[in-house]
Order: C-alpha cells, then structure tokens, then sequence
C-alpha cells in the first residue's frame, strides 16, 4: 500500500482487506493487511467504514473530539490531562 495521498489529499485506503466474522459471533472484524490496522462493526458495512476511519487516522488524518464528542462518550474533558508516561502506575 502507498503511503502517497489520495489525489484530493486524503490519506490513502486500505487496498488489501479481510473481512471475517467476529469470533464472538457477533458483528465483522475488518482489517488492512498492509499496516495490521483493524476495526469492527456490527455490520460488513460499517467494519469497512470504521477501518477506512482508523487507516485516515494512522496517517494522521481526522479531527480532535470536540467536548461535545467526549461528553457523548461520557469523557469530562476538564476532568482528563495528558501526563507523562514515566509518572504512570501502568507502564512500570
């Protein structure tokens, strides 16, 4: 896969792709076999969608939540900050 853009300036689409059941069986799993990105989906349709997203995303594509994004998601942006991975319990 190229990492060039997409002719409008997009980051490119994955170009080789599985798309197999979740293994609970509930949903689809897709995934670009040329980075190793995966996503999911209750459908094909929106795994694809989701994993065109998460690719857009590796190649720094996107958009930073706004607070209504993270309020919908239950997030309190004032309540959240970035810290330094060294003052982490999690990454001893």
């Amino acid at each position: 896969m190229s990492t060039d853009t997409v002719g409008n300036g997009e980051p490119p689409l994955p170009e080789r792709i599985s798309l197999t059941p979740a293994e609970d069986g509930d949903g689809w799993v897709a995934r670009d076999e040329d980075t190793g990105i995966a996503s999911q989906g209750p459908t094909r349709a929106v795994a694809l969608e989701n994993l065109d997203e998460a690719v857009a995303g590796y190649y720094g594509g996107g958009t930073e939540p706004t607070p209504e994004d993270l309020a919908e998601l239950g997030i309190d942006p004032d309540a959240n900050s970035s810290g330094s991975l060294s003052d982490s319990d999690l990454f001893e």
